[in-house]
């Protein structure tokens, strides 16, 4: 009532793990998303640019709300966009997708902190040990190898931060189940909680080794990120340098290699990255 200006009528599906996401129907028959997180300083920098690409016709649900205390948490609401398929059919859709957002979002000074980013995308981090603290607080550095996953994720943070450019805003989490499709256009994208700022290298690189074009359990191939980052290039209409490639090359590395000491640090199959992959994105990354 506070917010919305009218009171939840039903509920339309729940969901979540670290957050709660509700979908709501209004008893003015609106429907509406409400995510509930714990709080901190970026989210509201994160609705601000959702608000910003929505208001420049990008295909991401309307704000309807700012970040507002909830408990002891963080909630917001959006409009609820239903429908819509969950893969399209080439790289071609997913790399124009990306490259329109990074050209409409709005520069990194003209929005409030988006530090830290999701752990999985924070190569360059500043806690101990090669890699961040997990969203659920399970430290990884604390579980022994496999040396393989640690090599990798090391030699990816080495490259990258051998490399510098200037900042911008893109989606480190460029998954299929966040990306909705009307054919090869796309419908609406999710999860803007995972709004970041770095070089559009290392967020192509992110976007690249994620995706999938062919089953929404089995990340990119060698072969599908060597033609997302030439799709994305296509899309932009210049080509990256041989720096940029390599640093678009590392960060595909190390976000899958953290996946994979995550997988293992908790028990799980290793599903995010193989021992021979590793070697042949990291020579894409280095040479």
């Amino acid at each position: 009532m506070e917010h919305l200006g009218s009171p939840p009528a039903e509920e339309i599906f729940s969901s979540g793990h670290l957050s709660v996401v509700i979908g709501l129907r209004l008893a003015d028959g609106r429907e509406v998303v409400v995510k509930v997180r714990p709080d901190s300083p970026r989210i509201a920098a994160c609705v601000d640019v959702q608000r910003h690409l929505f208001q420049a016709g990008y295909p991401c649900p309307q704000p309807l709300t700012g970040a507002e205390p909830f408990g002891e948490g963080v909630a917001t609401a959006e409009a609820y966009i239903p429908g819509g398929a969950t893969l399209p059919s080439e790289a071609e859709a997913f790399a124009a997708a990306f490259a329109r957002l990074i050209s409409l979002a709005p520069r990194p000074a003209e929005v409030s902190t988006l530090d830290p980013p999701p752990s999985w995308a924070a190569w360059n981090h500043t806690e101990d040990g090669l890699w961040p603290c997990p969203e659920d607080d399970v430290d990884l550095n604390e579980v022994t190898g496999p040396e393989w996953i640690d090599d990798a994720g090391r030699r990816a943070r080495d490259r990258l931060r051998a490399g510098e450019s200037e900042a911008v805003i893109g989606h480190c989490d460029w998954l299929v189940g966040n990306l909705h499709w009307a054919g090869d256009v796309p419908l609406v994208v999710h999860d803007w909680d995972s709004v970041i700022a770095d070089s559009e290298a290392v967020l192509v690189g992110f976007a690249a080794a994620l995706y999938s074009t062919v089953d929404a359990g089995r990340l990119a191939t060698v072969e599908d990120t060597e033609r997302f980052l030439a799709a994305y290039c296509h899309a932009r209409g210049r080509e990256f340098s041989a720096d940029e490639l390599q640093r678009s090359w590392a960060a595909g590395v190390w976000t899958r290699a953290y996946d994979a000491k995550y997988q293992h640090t908790v028990g799980r199959p290793i599903t995010s990255l193989s021992e021979r992959e590793a070697r042949e994105r990291l020579r894409r990354g280095e040479t």
